[in-house]
């Protein structure tokens, strides 16, 4: 796969690389935002699927439900992401160690920050 990535990002250039990983997270955005909000039609979808899987329940039958459908979208999306940052990690010769030992630190430290906020809390929530 790293040869092919690199393939793709040599033939393409890197200029052009980033900005086909802006829509692409663009539309990343997009599936999570779709899935997290619940219009009135999405409501009646709601509605006449589980009317639907009683029957197919009934009959045995297997019913692809409309948030399923959603999640399959956000997946599709997040490997679209992931390829093109592969492309950029593969392009600077950037090893996934690397990049783990950052996430690490990273999460580590946001780690840290939620620990502080909800000490914070807790002492506000103390009477003086």
């Amino acid at each position: 796969m790293k040869k092919d990535l690199l393939k793709i990002i040599n033939h393409y250039g890197l200029n052009e690389q980033l900005k086909y990983l802006q829509s692409e997270m663009f539309e990343l955005n997009e599936a999570v935002f779709d899935a997290e909000k619940l219009s009135l039609s999405e409501l009646f979808t709601d509605a006449c699927y589980n009317v639907a899987k009683t029957f197919a329940n009934a009959l045995k039958l297997e019913l692809i439900g409309y948030k399923d459908i959603k999640k399959e979208h956000i997946k599709e999306e997040i490997a679209d992401v992931m390829v093109m940052i592969k492309q950029i990690q593969y392009y600077y010769k950037i090893n996934d160690n690397e990049i783990v030992d950052i996430m690490k630190l990273k999460i580590d430290r946001q780690l840290e920050r939620i620990k502080t906020e909800s000490e914070a809390k807790e002492n506000e929530n103390i009477p003086k």
